[in-house]
């Protein structure tokens, strides 16, 4: 095993199209940075027009192959590649370390670890995806098959590059389809060698390819009319703009969007586990996750409760080298999101909630020259506040006090988005009522964020289409096809 560090530096990276890296005609070339320090670790070739028509009839040729095979012969080999995957797990995780700068802790113990618990929930299913018969006694019968789609688009963020392209891989190579994956221009360089490990567990040429580029590159594959579907992880505005694009097509589509979630957290609650789950999913993976609550509810009457100590233990996350194994806080992913983290940190300062730590750019000399935020915590915060509202993407906690259960509801709903959202009660009744009544695609009551690979995951309203991970995503990767055989003579009519 060969772990990466962070003077790591790497040849040009090329797509993986047909089982092998091939050469880039456009040439083009951009450049990914480690976010620690912003120095360059590599340059990238943009796919070309030749690239992504090769990518494209690869991928339809290795549909052909793969979909022929028996499903329990594709489980086999996606659970190969689960083991080797689980095998190289540490050299995978400091790869995405070094590409997006979330600490080790995290990238060890979390990025790899359960993209691969997907594909292997996936690998176990893929033999169970029956159709079924509706018997019409006396006439004949209707046989429902559950067929694949054909060649499938993914379309990766930057946050979680290599657990996104095992999400959507898993799901749709199970389903029997072939898939076209194109990373983040910002993180590019952890999918290809998951199509490395696909092509070493056995699943055929073509069935796995990777293309490296910008917008351009997304656009012509979502153009495509050899693709049948498309799922994109990323922004709002750029779902619209896929969702639009692949309609002139028709192909199938889903969409992980962002999010401004809200955590309630009612005066019965208990108050040490609901900060728990606040400052950890605000503030992990440096806030750079779509569905943190970034919005805490906070009863009145255990409001300044809730509070108190939040600065001290706030100000001792440790900010710092995302390879020391200590780091809980790294670098954002790049100095343009940096800036943008930024921008919205002084919006907080000038908007007159109470600031209570932090969003200020360390000093230490070690970190001035990367891409460095102190996690931040504003207090007494209002609904129409720009960073209450907007997603900010970065480690800004805004906190809001709330008398009762219906305002509370009502202001967690005053949003485009609809991702995530908990509530903290000891009040069973009341914590079901609660979370009935939120608008979102996955509500917890008394924890947050945990998603184990069997449930489905994804959002209402703005935050997304579809759902991904969990038995009933299939619906998103299959196609049902209705064939009729009759047990008696047709009729004669005309």
């Amino acid at each position: 095993m060969t772990l990466v560090n962070a003077e790591t530096s790497l040849e040009t990276q090329r797509s993986y199209i047909d089982g092998r890296y091939v050469d880039s005609t456009s040439g083009e070339t951009f450049e990914t940075t480690y976010p620690a320090t912003n120095r360059v670790i590599c340059s990238i070739e943009q796919a070309g027009e030749a690239e992504i028509d090769a990518a494209v009839a690869s991928a339809q040729r290795g549909f052909e192959v793969w979909s022929a095979m028996t499903a329990t012969e594709r489980g086999r080999i996606l659970m190969r590649a689960v083991a080797i995957l689980r095998d190289r797990n540490d050299e995978l995780a400091y790869l995405d370390t070094l590409d997006t700068g979330k600490p080790v802790a995290e990238t060890t113990t979390e990025d790899i670890v359960t993209g691969a618990d997907v594909i292997e929930f996936y690998a176990g299913l893929a033999d169970k995806l029956h159709g079924e018969t509706i018997d019409f006694p006396g006439h004949g019968f209707a046989r429902m098959r559950r067929e694949p789609l054909g060649v499938c688009v993914g379309i990766g963020a930057w946050n979680y590059p290599m657990q996104i392209a095992m999400w959507k891989s898993g799901l749709a190579l199970a389903c029997g389809n072939s898939m076209i994956f194109k990373p983040a221009e910002v993180t590019p360089l952890s999918a290809t060698k998951l199509a490395e490990i696909y092509s070493e567990a056995g699943v055929p040429d073509g069935v796995f390819n990777v293309v490296h580029g910008d917008a351009r590159v997304g656009q012509a594959l979502v153009q495509h009319p050899g693709v049948s579907k498309v799922s994109l992880t990323g922004e709002a505005a750029t779902g619209k703009i896929v969702m639009s694009e692949a309609a002139k097509t028709l192909k199938k589509v889903t969409l992980e969007l962002g999010g401004k979630s809200p955590i309630i957290i009612f005066d019965d609650a208990d108050i040490e586990s609901a900060r728990n789950a606040a400052l950890t999913n605000n503030f992990y993976s440096t806030g750079q996750v779509c569905s943190n609550g970034t919005r805490v509810f906070v009863q009145r009457g255990i409001y300044e409760e809730f509070l108190a100590g939040m600065a001290e233990r706030v100000n001792a996350i440790p900010v710092g080298d995302p390879f020391d194994p200590e780091t809980l806080i790294g670098p954002l992913v790049s100095a343009e999101h940096h800036d943008k983290v930024m921008r919205y940190m002084k919006l907080a300062i000038d908007s007159g909630a109470r600031h209570v730590c932090g969003g200020e750019v360390p000093q230490d000399p070690e970190l001035v020259g990367g891409n460095y935020v102190t996690p931040a915590v504003f207090a007494d915060a209002t609904d129409d506040m720009v960073f209450v509202r907007e997603e900010v993407f970065g480690p800004l906690m805004a906190v809001l006090p709330f008398d009762t259960e219906e305002e509370v509801i009502a202001r967690a709903n005053d949003t485009p988005y609809g991702l995530s959202g908990a509530v903290f009660t000891s009040d069973f009744a009341r914590a079901n009522r609660v979370a009935n009544s939120i608008e979102a695609g996955s509500v917890w009551i008394n924890d947050y964020n945990y998603l184990p690979a069997s449930v489905p995951f994804g959002g209402y309203k703005h935050s997304g289409v579809g759902r991904e991970n969990g038995a009933n995503a299939i619906e998103h990767y299959t196609q049902v096809k209705m064939i009729y055989s009759t047990l008696v003579p047709v009729e004669r009519y005309m």
